[in-house]
């Protein structure tokens, strides 16, 4: 945490020398503070059925079929979420955000299934720190969400994933944000994910989620520093570019410094009646890390393209086609957090499988809110997605995942800050390992309800 501590110093000297306050005594800063918060009930429920692996000539599907009880089961959580912040002293503020969590009624498949994202009852302190806001320019130190392409903490489980370290925003230039940051710490989601025994709340630890080497297990690392910048100037154009350094990631395998960019345009052409959206991606990570894992070695030094066209608010349909591919020979870490997702990232399964090497990917989004019919608050979701990986090499395999998927989501009009969404996925993978000819088949089926209530 040395420039964590460093650039304390440089703030504290600032605020102390600027006239710029809120408050007119420390004691009303605390006064004036605002407290929200937030009340969750989520149920997830999974299920995978594996078609028993057998060895048939022309590839024919296996068949029977096998329960993977260790990825099946269902589990009810609960949270609640108390966020505090001071109002300005002297440019100063303070900002907490404390995390409760409890899982009742888990069952011992449920806890199985979900240990390492949503199993775990206890509480964390998921935000602790000091602001400083001078002008245009607003600096956190401490524990902090951070949402960005590369370093992005995912709030899709129960638990958010946040940060320790230090974040710099200024926007003086005009239509554009500049951001720099340094990350000491990372919290996941549960104290399993964070690589200790499963059932208790996550704590901040010396590891942290590499998305695309996967999406549950943490790596040790030593500290993480990134940069990036938004511009605006041109109208319906905005520009995204994003760098981030984690050194000495230890994979199990081997300890590497891993390089993480990130390239963005986002183009919006507004017509009579809709709008049309034309987006384009491509990242990638830089390293010598590897892992092997069932005797395949696999190489981190690669990059995605993606790009995405769009309708919107087209009496209240809109309608997305979406496309990436990777590298051939390498996979790519698209950055720190399970937030990190790539543009083909399914509703419920994520984006794990785009992210590997030499794979292409599709998605189609169909939604629809139903305020045009005269219904506030219900919002839909239909989700179609593939991703097709071909590796070669020792043990040349072809993967393809299939994906089905539907939600939709209701804020209700009667209950201020009460909001429910209904998810649910069907993924389909089938694998052929052509050394042996062997084929076979795994079906994913995932629910998800979402009860939040925010005061």
């Amino acid at each position: 945490m040395k420039l964590a501590n460093l650039s304390l110093a440089a703030i504290l000297v600032a605020g102390f020398t600027s006239s710029a306050f809120a408050a007119e005594t420390l004691a009303d800063a605390f006064e004036n503070g605002k407290v929200s918060g937030e009340l969750r009930a989520w149920y997830f429920d999974k299920d995978t059925e594996k078609f028993s692996t057998q060895t048939v000539s022309g590839y024919k599907l296996p068949t029977g079929v096998v329960s993977d009880t260790a990825k099946s089961g269902d589990i009810l959580n609960t949270v609640a979420i108390l966020n505090y912040v001071t109002d300005k002293f002297y440019g100063f503020n303070l900002g907490t955000t404390m995390v409760a969590s409890a899982a009742p009624f888990s069952g011992d498949t449920g806890k199985t299934a979900y240990q390492d994202d949503m199993y775990g009852s206890g509480s964390v302190l998921s935000e602790a720190y000091l602001g400083y806001t001078l002008g245009k320019t607003n600096a956190k130190i401490g524990r902090q969400y951070i949402s960005t392409p590369v370093v992005n903490g995912s709030g899709s489980r129960i638990v958010k994933e946040s940060f320790e370290g230090a974040t710099v925003t200024n926007t003086d230039i005009p239509n554009t944000t500049v951001m720099a940051g340094f990350i000491d710490k990372f919290q996941g989601r549960t104290s399993f994910g964070m690589g200790s025994t499963a059932g208790d709340a996550p704590t901040f630890e010396k590891r942290a989620i590499f998305l695309g080497m996967s999406a549950s297990t943490t790596y040790e690392f030593d500290n993480a520093y990134t940069a990036a910048i938004i511009n605006k100037s041109i109208p319906n154009l905005m520009l995204t570019g994003q760098y981030a350094s984690a050194n000495d990631v230890n994979s199990g395998t081997n300890i590497k410094d891993v390089d993480m960019y990130y390239t963005e345009a986002n183009y919006i052409l507004p017509l009579n009646g809709f709008k049309l959206g034309f987006d384009l991606n491509y990242r990638g990570s830089n390293t010598d890390l590897k892992m092997t894992k069932d005797k395949v070695t696999t190489s981190f030094d690669g990059t995605q393209t993606a790009g995405r066209i769009s309708i919107s608010e087209l009496a209240g349909f809109g309608l997305a086609f979406t496309a990436a591919t990777t590298s051939k020979d390498d996979a790519v870490i698209s950055g720190i957090g399970n937030g990190t997702s790539s543009y083909t990232a399914t509703l419920v399964k994520a984006s794990s499988p785009s992210l590997r090497a030499n794979t292409d990917s599709y998605r189609v989004d169909f939604t629809y809110d139903f305020s045009k019919l005269g219904v506030t608050g219900i919002k839909s979701i239909l989700q179609y997605a593939e991703a097709n990986q071909n590796r070669v090499g020792a043990n040349p395999t072809s993967e393809d995942y299939t994906s089905y998927a539907a939600g939709i989501s209701y804020d209700v009009p009667m209950l201020k800050g009460l909001s429910l969404e209904l998810q649910y996925e069907k993924q389909e993978i089938e694998t052929t390992r052509y050394s042996n000819n062997t084929k076979f088949t795994a079906d994913l089926d995932e629910l998800r309800f979402k009860a939040n209530y925010k005061f």
